[in-house]
């Protein structure tokens, strides 16, 4: 009886333990890297509340990545692809848009991490915004079915940060063959 119940009372502290060791704290890097972000989103936030509020009329209408001028960020696994368009340098309207002014001249791809998002994007200039206060987001295309799970937590931790710094977020879905949305 007394071996039962001395077992008994082993088990329970084996359970007590494994109880107390299974609490789930945040590793200090997570917390470093968290704190970095609040203290980016801090400093960027007065730079991004300079750009207008986003104009639906015009940014609901594109429905290509070709099209999309504003800012459009593309979600990887450990990074960010932070696709911007500049302003056309030239203000004459000949040959905007055509072989020796083409818009693709003027888009710049950086890729950069999520600590660094809000400083880029609050050193763009207002030009970078045509739309108003918006940003495109998609899940990177090119990744295996294993990278997914940490592709979208990357995605919901980029929307947070958007909306933390006051942007509004269109999300684009999985590209289909044509590249339209």
């Amino acid at each position: 009886m007394k071996s039962l119940l001395l077992l008994s009372l082993l088990a329970l502290g084996g359970l007590a333990t494994a109880i107390v060791s299974c609490t789930h704290t945040a590793p200090p890097s997570q917390v470093q890297a968290t704190t970095e972000i609040h203290k980016a989103e801090e400093e960027a936030r007065p730079e991004i509340a300079l750009v207008p509020l986003p104009s639906k009329s015009r940014y609901l209408t594109v429905h290509t990545r070709g099209g999309w001028e504003n800012p459009f960020v593309t979600v990887d696994a450990d990074t960010l692809l932070l696709r911007v368009t500049h302003e056309d340098a030239n203000p004459s309207a000949v040959g905007q848009g055509g072989l020796l002014r083409p818009a693709g001249a003027r888009r710049e791809v950086l890729t950069i991490r999520l600590s660094e998002l809000p400083s880029a994007l609050a050193a763009l200039p207002e030009s970078a915004w045509p739309y108003g206060r918006v940003v495109a987001i998609e899940e990177t295309p090119a990744s295996t079915p294993a990278l997914r799970p940490k592709i979208r937590r990357n995605v919901e931790q980029t929307i947070q940060v958007l909306g933390e710094l006051g942007i509004v977020i269109d999300e684009w879905a999985e590209p289909n063959p044509q590249g339209n949305r």
